[in-house]
C-alpha cells in the first residue's frame, strides 16, 4: 500500500515538472526561451563617390585641380577616386573601366586624347555614370554632361597679341603643339589669329604632347636647323619650360618664349630679368576645379547646372607676375 501511495505521488510530480517547463510568455523576460530580433536601423549611405581620370598626375596643373575638387567636394564629406594614367589613352580608357566596375556615381574626366577616349564614355553612359569633362573637350561632347575649363582659345590670343606689341615688324616663329589635346589645339589657334597679317612667319611645328623632355628634345633640333628664331609659343607651361632648357644649354639668345598655364614655375621664370620665358596665358585649376566639384554635385542631386563653363585666362609677364605671386597657382 505505502509503495503504491509512493508511485501515485512520484507520477503527479513528474507531470508538473514536465507542465512547468512547457510554459510559454509567462512572468519576466528572463523567464522566456524566445529572443525578439530588435535589428538595429541602418544609416543610409548618401555619400557621393566621384572619379577623376586627367591627363597626367605628374603635371602639377593637374594635381592642383585634383585637390581642388577634393576640397571642394570634402566640404560636403564626399569621396575622389583618382587615377593617373600617365598621358597613355590606352592606360586611361583601362582605368575608366576600373570606375565603371566600382560604380562610382560621377567622373570628372580630361582626357589624354581627345577622340580614343570615346569607347570608355559610351561605356561610361551604358552604365548610367554621367561625366563632367574638365579642361580638355571630348570629340563626342554629347556622351558628357558638362564641359568646365578655361578660355584656352584666349589665352593664346592674349600671347599673340603681346608678341606683336613687342615685335611690331613680326619675326620668325616656332609652335610646339598636341594636335590630340583640343585645349592645346583652341591655344594655338588663339595664337595664330593674333599674329596673322602682322609679317611673322611660321618656320616649322611639332607635336610635343604637352610634354617637358619632349618639347626640349625637338627644341634641340630646331635649334641646330634654324639660325635665326625670334620666338617659340607652347601649347603648355611644361613644353615652355622644355624649350627654355633647350634653349639655355644651347647658349642662344634673342628667342622669347611663351607657355599657357601659369604654373609657379614658369611665373618663377618670367620674374628672371635676364630669363627668355616673355608670359604665359594664365588659367585657374583651383577655379576650374571648384566649379567642376559643384557642378558634379548639382547633377547627381537633380538640380540645375550650367552646360558649360569658361573660367576667364589673361597674360602674365614680367610686368604684373609679382602681383599674381610665383610659388602657387592662382
Amino acid at each position: 500500500m505505502k509503495q503504491k501511495v509512493f508511485r501515485v505521488f512520484f507520477s503527479l510530480l513528474l507531470v508538473c515538472f514536465m507542465l512547468a517547463g512547457c510554459k510559454k510568455s509567462v512572468g519576466t523576460p528572463e523567464d522566456n526561451a524566445v529572443m525578439e530580433e530588435d535589428p538595429e536601423e541602418e544609416e543610409e549611405d548618401t555619400g557621393y563617390v566621384f572619379g577623376y581620370s586627367c591627363i597626367d598626375m605628374d603635371n602639377p596643373y593637374f594635381d592642383t585641380l585634383r585637390r581642388s575638387l577634393e576640397n571642394t567636394l570634402g566640404e560636403s564629406e564626399y569621396q575622389l577616386i583618382s587615377k593617373n594614367p600617365g598621358s597613355d589613352a590606352r592606360v586611361q580608357n583601362e582605368q575608366l573601366f576600373e570606375l565603371i566596375e566600382m560604380e562610382v556615381d560621377a567622373v570628372f574626366l580630361c582626357p589624354v586624347n581627345w577622340e580614343l577616349v570615346t569607347p570608355a564614355l559610351e561605356a561610361l553612359q551604358e552604365a548610367g555614370i554621367p561625366v563632367v569633362n574638365i579642361d580638355t573637350q571630348v570629340k563626342e561632347e554629347s556622351l558628357t554632361k558638362a564641359y568646365v575649363g578655361s578660355d584656352n582659345r584666349n589665352a593664346g590670343y592674349v600671347c599673340g597679341e603681346d608678341l606683336k606689341k613687342r615685335c611690331p615688324d613680326g619675326g620668325k616663329l616656332l609652335l610646339l603643339e598636341c594636335p590630340s589635346m583640343n585645349s592645346i589645339n583652341e591655344r594655338i589657334t588663339g595664337f595664330e589669329q593674333a599674329i596673322a597679317n602682322a609679317g611673322f612667319e611660321v618656320l616649322d611645328r611639332a607635336d610635343v604632347n604637352g610634354e617637358k623632355e619632349k618639347a626640349k628634345e625637338v627644341m634641340e633640333g630646331f635649334l641646330e636647323k634654324y639660325p635665326k628664331i625670334d620666338a617659340v609659343m607652347c601649347g603648355n607651361d611644361r613644353a615652355a619650360l622644355g624649350a627654355l632648357e633647350a634653349i639655355r644649354e644651347s647658349g642662344r639668345d634673342g628667342i622669347r618664349i611663351y607657355g599657357v598655364d601659369g604654373s609657379p614655375e614658369v611665373k618663377q621664370e618670367i620674374a628672371k630679368t635676364d630669363s627668355p620665358m616673355t608670359a604665359t596665358g594664365a588659367q585657374s585649376p583651383i577655379r576650374i576645379g571648384k566649379e567642376a566639384a559643384e557642378i558634379g554635385i548639382a547633377i547627381l542631386d537633380g538640380e540645375n547646372f550650367e552646360t558649360t563653363t569658361y573660367e576667364d585666362t589673361f597674360l602674365i609677364d614680367k610686368g604684373n607676375v609679382e602681383m599674381y605671386g610665383t610659388d602657387g597657382w592662382q
